[in-house]
Order: structure tokens, then sequence, then C-alpha cells
């Protein structure tokens, strides 16, 4: 099958180049068309959307249909109440008054100042509320913060919509960084894989045209489903490092095939049948490991999921097609504009003896491995989840900075709430025993521990919305202790029904949310893996190893993400506020090293299973596998981390967290697993490795789907 796609691709490779040349074309007018990235986000089925929507459809004046930001003045030697202090904050907001797009400006000097000063009384809140929400909003605050001179004044720019703003801006910065840093480094690390420039190229240019389609998959997207802005991401991560692997697979064996004297065209079929085969199932098991955030609709991560499997489908397409194409054109120009350093590709003695001295005392190097992963899986147990806030921008945000100076430096700022819905579906919450019940509700949120004070319940025509304002810290135990005691009285007098909201019952409905669907999307992933690797070597050993190292490698990786973000051991050198693990992380996490973490799996398999086939020598088989494909494997490791690292220097922890999180797990991948524990199991396993039912051989030999190269001997 792959070696007849070979051969068709290199018949028709100029129309194959020509139709690759028209999906670029059209992937660069799809990435300025018009999107909804980061639009309306529909609501998942938890208490605390539910009561959001209550909310929404009823109080509508307390949501409002606007947004706002905070001024935060400052003055070192003038207080607030000095008149030429109140002369300067009044000059400098006089012309936002005035703007049409300003609905209101409340000052320390007017009707509702309280909490506007500081405790040192040198600090003031100006509050400007805009007509428009957050997402538009941010469009012209730049041009009401120009308006704003504060003369002896220092003024600080806060609030929700420079805070939304800010996390928009750093994404898209974090996205350009880490292209501009990841890419010359792949570059460099091609080079000195293939020691000829036009070889590390192909690779490069097949990423760039990867990303591209896949970005503007995903703005075309955006308009029927909702897209999170982190998709974009997520696209550029995944696109750049499978593309550069798929093609990195390919070209070498491109190269390997015309160094023993194949005609083009056998040597494009030949790459196919090996390396377009192994880049197939690499692909699909990325892709399966990205479908698994599919499972959790109704929350950005399905949408991610959804950029990451396209994204991973074009490296596909463009690797098995446009890319053998160009190969059958370039033909042994390949290697031109070689390094001087240039030496034969063809193996590695190294690698040879590496895995020839790990099968002479298996257990004596697979028993230290084991110990090593389990160890560093070891912090994942302390684990703590909770969702992100302003923490997750760099500390030298301003937006951060002025949301830090308020929390420490005014009254109140350092509480949260807890809204609480009474919802009557039969009952007029204003009246009768509904409001009985409403007056009983608001007295128990009173006593409870924690609750500073209890707002006066505004109603509606079914409900009555009770906010309880807490000096407790909304991701401590005790904070979401006293949700759960909200809970845990779900009816009221009148047939009334309890729901609570507010950031820490989010937290609490996010992380049942996502543990509720966890086990349905392991489950997925691991036997739809499974499958796979049956289809691709007929075992059902091998899929059962391959599955269990990549969990000890995922494990690690999770570990070392606790070790560094939660307990902050290394947030001086990266530059973030140590705090708890937002629960998307190590679902995204989970999604994308075990699909990657297949890359290796496959490749090294695909190598060890041709020999096999030749040789019916396990042992042989595994050793000159690893000769063929070590060196190959760190050169794809190495860039794939180089990758991630360059994400890891984003400024948002989310996305510092995965970048990092994902290099760690696949140099653990590549090393200890690959090198090690691969060449040791199998060692240990022998002939065993092969093993299957003859009723499931006879299906997998029907199937095709383990087919070789024509002649074994030659690979």
């Amino acid at each position: 099958m792959f070696d007849r796609w070979g051969r068709f691709v290199y018949r028709f490779r100029w129309a194959t180049l020509a139709g690759g040349v028209v999906v670029l074309g059209l992937s660069i007018a799809g990435i300025f068309s018009v999107g909804n990235v980061g639009g309306n986000q529909p609501s998942t089925t938890t208490e605390s959307d539910r009561a959001a929507n209550l909310v929404q459809a009823e109080l509508p004046q307390v949501v409002g249909s606007g947004s706002s930001f905070i001024l935060l003045f400052s003055s070192s030697d003038l207080a607030v109440s000095d008149p030429n202090y109140q002369t300067a904050l009044e000059s400098a907001v006089a012309p936002l008054q005035s703007d049409p797009r300003v609905t209101s400006v409340v000052t320390p000097y007017g009707q509702s100042s309280n909490g506007l000063v500081s405790r040192d009384s040198h600090q003031a809140i100006v509050v400007v509320h805009v007509k428009d929400r957050s997402s538009v909003a941010a469009g012209y605050l730049s041009a009401l913060r120009s308006k704003v001179h504060a003369g002896p004044l220092h003024v600080v720019l806060t609030g929700n919509v420079p805070i939304n703003s800010a996390f928009n801006k750093t994404l898209e910065a974090d996205l350009q960084r880490a292209e501009l840093v990841a890419l010359p480094i792949a570059l460099l690390l091609l080079v000195l894989i293939f020691r000829s420039a036009v070889a590390a190229l192909l690779p490069i240019g097949v990423a760039l045209v990867t990303i591209a389609g896949g970005v503007a998959a995903t703005v075309i997207l955006s308009n029927y489903v909702f897209v999170s802005q982190y998709a974009f991401n997520i696209v550029t991560l995944v696109g750049l490092g499978v593309s550069i692997d798929y093609s990195l697979m390919f070209v070498s064996r491109f190269r390997e095939e015309l160094a023993t004297g194949s005609s083009r065209e056998d040597a494009v079929a030949k790459a196919m049948t090996t390396a377009g085969r192994a880049v197939a199932f690499s692909g699909i098991a990325v892709a399966i490991g990205l479908s698994s955030l599919l499972f959790f609709q109704g929350t950005f991560l399905a949408s991610m999921g959804i950029a990451g499997a396209i994204v991973v489908g074009l490296a596909l397409l463009y690797a098995l097609t446009v890319l053998p194409a160009g190969l059958a054109v370039i033909g042994g120009g390949v290697d031109r504009l070689r390094v001087p350093w240039q030496r034969s590709t063809t193996g590695s003695t190294f690698w040879h003896s590496t895995a020839t001295r790990v099968m002479r005392r298996p257990l004596l190097v697979l028993v230290p491995c084991l110990a090593i992963l389990i160890a560093a899986g070891t912090p994942f147990v302390h684990l703590r989840l909770a969702g992100s806030g302003v923490d997750a921008l760099p500390p030298g945000n301003e937006a951060r900075q002025g949301y830090d100076t308020l929390v420490r430096d005014f009254a109140g700022y350092d509480n949260s709430e807890i809204s609480v819905v009474a919802y009557f579906p039969n009952a007029d919450p204003s009246t009768g025993a509904a409001a009985v019940a409403v007056a009983d509700l608001g007295r128990r949120l009173q006593a409870m521990p924690g609750v500073v004070r209890v707002l006066a319940p505004v109603t509606g025509a079914h409900i009555a919305l009770l906010t309880a304002v807490s000096n407790l810290d909304p991701s401590s135990d005790a904070a979401r202790a006293a949700v759960s005691s909200i809970r845990a009285h779900e009816t009221l007098a009148a047939g009334g029904q309890l729901l609570v909201d507010g950031q820490t019952a989010g937290d609490l409905d996010v992380i049942a949310f996502i543990r509720s669907h966890m086990i349905g999307a392991l489950a997925f992933v691991l036997v739809v893996t499974y499958i796979v690797l049956f289809l691709m070597t007929g075992s059902l050993v091998l899929p059962l190893k391959a599955v269990l190292t990549n969990l000890l490698s995922i494990s690690a990786s999770f570990g070392a993400l606790v070790w560094i973000f939660q307990d902050g051991h290394l947030s001086g050198w990266l530059h973030f506020t140590a705090q708890s693990i937002d629960p998307s992380v190590p679902v995204i996490l989970f999604a994308l090293v075990f699909g990657l973490s297949m890359d290796y799996e496959v490749l090294l398999l695909a190598r060890i299973q041709e020999r096999w086939r030749a040789t019916g020598d396990n042992t042989r088989a595994v050793a000159e596998g690893l000769e063929r494909s070590g060196r190959l494997i760190t050169g794809a490791a190495a860039i794939m981390v180089a990758t991630f690292l360059a994400f890891g220097l984003a400024d948002v922890v989310l996305i510092k967290s995965i970048g990092i999180g994902i290099a760690i797990a696949i140099a653990i991948d590549a090393t200890i697993v690959r090198a090690l524990m691969v060449p040791s199991i199998m060692r240990l396993l022998g002939t065993r490795n092969w093993w299957a039912p003859q009723s499931l051989v006879r299906l997998h030999r029907r199937s095709r789907f383990g087919e070789l190269a024509a002649n074994p001997e030659a690979v």
C-alpha cells in the first residue's frame, strides 16, 4: 500500500507540488479571513455555570452589558485628601468623562468613595466604566489611557479590561518569541544531523507551511465552534514539532536509499514503505492523544484538541505528499551544500554498542530506570489544582502590578466573593415563604467562618442573589470547605434550589468536571493506541510495553511540573510566581505527551521490526534497530525539546508550564525510556515480544497494515 503510494507520488510529483502550492495559497488567505477566536465560550452543565446563566437571564443589571478598568493613582508625598492631589486626579480623568465610550467615572471624591483610598492614604482608585464588553473595549483602551495626564501623580492601569488585554497580548508575544527562538535552533540542529543545508531546510519548510495551514483552519473553524486564543499556541507548538519530526524521518530514509544506489523512484517508494509507514502510524498516535481533549466539551480544551488534530493531519498530508514529491524532483541534490564534517549517516556503532551493553544485563539497567522514573513522579502526589488568575501574568506586567497593589494596600480588595443563587421555579423570591427562605439563607451565610458580610439580596422573577464577602483565599482549603458547606443544603423552603458561583465554586466545578471526564479520555487513548500499535506490529505484547513505558515518562514529567511550578523551585530562574497548577495543564500535557512520545516508539519499533523480519533474531534486531534509529531519535528529540523549551520562555504561566513539561517528558522518553528501558525489556521478553494468537496474526496479515519493504534485507 505504502509502496504503491510512493510510486504514485513520484509519477505525479509536479502535480503534487502544484497541489501543495494551491493549499499553501488557501492557507495564507485563510489566515487573513474573518474569524471569531476567543468568542463566547459555551457553558458546561456545572452548578456554577447554571447559577451564572440564571443571573444573566434574570438580573442583567447585576452582570452589566459593559466592562470597566481601574486607574490607580499614587504619590509619595501628597495624601489623597490634599487639594493638590484632588486637583491633579480630577484634571487627569476629566477627558474620560466626556468620552462617548465611557459610561461613568467613579472617583474617591464622589458619594461612592468607600474602599477607593489606600490604607496609607497616598493611593487612590478611579473606576472607569465603558459601554462595551472587555474584548471590544480592549481595542480602544490605549486611546483612553493616552487621555489621562496625571501631572505630579503616578498612574497604573489595571482591572478587568487591562488584565484580559494583558493576557491576549502576552500570549501573542509568547508565540512570536517561541517561533523566533525555536526555528533557528531547529535549523541548526537539522544541519548538524543532516550535514547538508538543503536537507536541513526541507523540514523547516514543511513546518512553516503546516503551521500556516493550521492557523488558517483554526481561524475558519472559529466561525462555527468556540476556539480559544490558546489554540494558536497549540497549533505552533505541535505543528513545529511533528512536522520537523516527520520530515526528519522521511528525508533521512530517502538519503539512505539513494546512498545504497537506488533510483529516485525506488528511493521514494522505499522511504514511503518504511519511514512513511512509521510517520502514518505516528501521526495517528499523536492525533489519538489530542482527540482525548474532545471529551471535555464546553471548555476551551475541546478547541485545542480540534486545532491540534488539524495541524497533525496537515503535517501528515505534507510529509506524505509534498515532501516526497519535492525529494523526487531534487534527487541527489538533497545532499548539496554539505558542511565540512560530512560523514556516513547509515548507522551508529555507539547506539549498537549501547543496546548490546544494556541487553547483557537487562535487569541491572531496568530496575534503576524504573526507580528514577517512579521517584521523579512522586511530587505529583501532592498536586493542587486551581484556576489560573492574575498570578499567571509575569510579575513585571503593569496590569498585574496594579492588581497586586490593590490586594496589598486597599481594604477589601483581598476579599473574595461567593455568589449564592436561591432559585424558586414556582415562586416569587421577594414575597411569602420564598422571601423567608432567602432571609434564613442570608443569616446562615453570615454565620459561616470566614464570611465578613453578606450583601443585601437582589431579586428577580424567580431568583434571589446573595453575595457573601469572604476574607479567605479563594483557592484555599478553607474557602473550598465553605463552598462545600453551603452546597450541602441543596434545597430551600417553598421549593427553592440553592446554586453557588464564584471563583472557588468555579474551581471546584472545573476540577470535578475534568476528573469525571478524564477516565473516559484516558481509556479511549490507551485502548485506541493499543489497537493502532497492534496493527503496526502484529504483536499484543509490544503495544502493552509501549503504553506502560509512556505512562511512566508522563508521570515523571507530571512530578517535575509540580516540583517546578507548584513548589516554585525554579521560580527565580524562570520568572514566575509559584502557584497551584491550572486544572487544564495535566489534561493538555497528557494529550500532547502521550501522542508525541509515540513518535519515537513508532520509529524505533519500525526499525526493530524490520530487522526482526529480516533476521529472526530478537537480540540482534533490537541492537540493529537502535543502531539505525538511535541517532535519528536523539536528533528528533533534541529538536522537539528545543522547540518546547522555546515555549518555556513564555510569560503566561500556563504556556510556560506546558512547554517545559513536554520538553522534560520528551527528554526522558528519548533517553531513559527508548535508549535504556526498551532494549532491556525487549531482551527480557525475547521472542515473546512478537506474540499474538494465530487468529489475530491472520487478521493482521489480511489487513496489510504490517507490510514491509519488498526486500527487508536492504533496510
